[in-house]
């Protein structure tokens, strides 16, 4: 009888069964760091629970199903009428489901809200990214909400309620709801002052058609949507829900659903609005003031989510390494594998470090914090998701071969890990914006320098790139031309800031000669050889 010739060696277990929060030192460490001391057992505990379930074999086959089986438009019911439904496959529904339950919609209400929040997205969402992007609107409307106090009673219960009901309902009848949004037009792109969908008022105060069209409107199949449209006053902020206060459905035509890139499983589309009822939020001709503040939770969610991506792509590249032998040992014991790993960690832990960092910030309402984060989130909504598409190819590349395999997963977050740089406004648009704080609000930059003035002295890689930085921004001949390399600089001192304060001797080492010190090539993996990297490595070894 023949021997058998499919014998499978040498393959690495998949990474399943393990608590994707507690085997991550650098989210457990934040939130130890940031969060007041008599609620860490109780955050711990939570995330904890959260983390498992992220870490399930369940739950990792719901992230497969939920992008294998995309969302389907349906425009009509069987009989001709308009119904302008999304279908989500039901592994779609329990992500979701999850996510709300485990508070994922709500930071406002809560002690540590944000911080606890942002850790719970990075866990979650790990695996997988797309239902995201629902879980941050939602969270993201309250602020925005707030400026219209008779609409915030009504609806923010709803938005922070941990209970998911999928079905287009009024809101007096629904158990809890979700929050999307529409500002780009065709024409406009993120320019939404060239918008041209037109807000008549009716006899209600407040109360408002709108007829347009939205290039992008994320998750249609939300009760709610913060949109931009044209009043008599100018650009202005509305909700538009999805079904009347009468129960009969509001005006809003799906017209298609994009075909996207990645985030398969998120359903992102079309929408036309005729004779659209709405309500304002804020005044009239202040839209991009009361949207902004949705825009900015939203963007620190990219962070957030970025780092997640980041964090799992690692993970599974040193979980593989850590199985599979080549050349007589190893994979993860060879010193250029290593040096790979070992760089992949350093930008991963920069990332979840300044994540923490930002949303801690929204759990206090000091000044310095305001005017911090009212720089460092556009400084990091630049960078961190700039890195996370090279994080992601390289991981994929440890992997070899099995790696450009879909059934590695890799595939998946190398498609997903774009999104988030154009989310909520491209690199251009971050980098103007941090210009544009530095030179309108005069209080934001000596905030940043506070922050960064909590590290001086303590590496001398740092101390001279935050000298080299005073000296760029007091250069202002061409300084838009050179928007990108500011904030470039700005991201890398913050990051090396907290490191420095926070990480292992051995991460804010690495961290600042490579990305700070000038000890580095143009690719991974080109770290000093003289650095403790097999400490950095195990450090971000995930625990199954």
């Amino acid at each position: 009888m023949a021997a058998p010739t499919h014998t499978v060696t040498n393959q690495a277990p998949p990474l399943v069964a393990y608590d994707v929060y507690a085997s991550d030192p650098a989210l457990t460490e934040g939130v130890a760091r940031h969060a007041a001391p008599e609620r860490l057992d109780e955050i711990s505990a939570e995330l904890s629970e959260l983390g498992r379930a992220a870490g399930s074999a369940q739950a990792q086959r719901w992230g497969e199903q939920a992008n294998a089986y995309s969302p389907v438009l349906r425009t009509h019911d069987r009989y001709g009428n308009r119904v302008d439904e999304v279908d989500f496959h039901p592994s779609w529904h329990r992500l979701l489901g999850h996510a709300v339950s485990a508070g994922l919609t709500d930071a406002w209400s809560r002690p540590d809200g944000h911080l606890r929040r942002a850790a719970g997205f990075i866990t979650w969402t790990q695996v997988e990214a797309g239902h995201g992007c629902p879980l941050s609107m939602t969270h993201a409307a309250v602020p925005t909400l707030r400026h219209e106090p008779s609409l915030a009673a009504e609806w923010e219960p709803l938005l922070a309620s941990r209970v998911y009901e999928p079905q287009l309902l009024p809101p007096a009848e629904k158990p809890g709801a979700l929050c999307g949004m529409g500002m780009t037009e065709k024409q406009g792109g993120s320019d939404v002052r060239a918008n041209t969908t037109r807000a008549e008022p009716l006899a209600e105060e407040g109360t408002y058609l709108l007829t347009g069209h939205k290039w992008f409107c994320s998750a249609p199949m939300s009760d709610a949507f913060l949109v931009l449209a044209q009043a008599p006053g100018g650009l202005t902020c509305f909700l538009l829900p999805r079904v009347l206060p009468d129960g009969t459905r509001n005006t809003f035509a799906i017209q298609r659903l994009k075909d996207k890139l990645g985030n398969r499983s998120n359903a992102s589309s079309e929408v036309e609005f005729s004779g659209t009822w709405a309500r304002r939020v804020g005044e009239e001709g202040r839209g991009v003031a009361t949207i902004i503040e949705m825009v900015a939770a939203t963007r620190l969610d990219c962070v957030s989510g970025s780092a997640a991506i980041m964090r799992q792509a690692v993970a599974q590249a040193i979980h593989h390494t850590a199985y599979r032998e080549a050349f007589g040992g190893l994979l993860i014991d060879k010193p250029l594998m290593r040096n790979v790993l070992a760089d992949l960690a350093l930008e991963s832990e920069a990332a979840t470090t300044t994540a923490l960092r930002l949303a801690a910030s929204y759990d206090s309402d000091s000044e310095h914090e305001r005017n911090l984060r009212r720089v460092a989130v556009p400084v990091a909504k630049y960078w961190v998701t700039k890195r996370c598409p090279a994080v992601a190819g390289e991981a994929l590349e440890c992997l070899g071969g099995n790696g450009y395999v879909e059934d590695s997963g890799m595939p998946r977050l190398f498609r997903e890990s774009p999104l988030n740089s154009i989310w909520e406004g491209s690199g251009n648009v971050q980098a103007l914006d941090v210009l544009r704080a530095l030179q309108r609000e005069p209080n934001v930059l000596g905030a940043f320098l506070g922050e960064l003035g909590l590290s001086r002295g303590a590496d001398h890689r740092l101390d001279a790139a935050i000298k080299d930085l005073l000296t760029e921004l007091a250069d202002l001949e061409g300084i838009e031309a050179r928007a990108r390399r500011v904030v470039e600089r700005m991201a890398l001192v913050l990051q090396g800031s907290l490191l420095v304060r926070f990480a292992p001797p051995q991460v804010s080492d690495a961290f600042c000669a490579s990305r700070l010190g000038g000890d580095w090539g143009s690719a991974f993996g080109t770290l000093p050889h003289t650095l403790d990297l097999a400490s950095v490595v195990d450090r971000a070894r995930p625990v199954t």
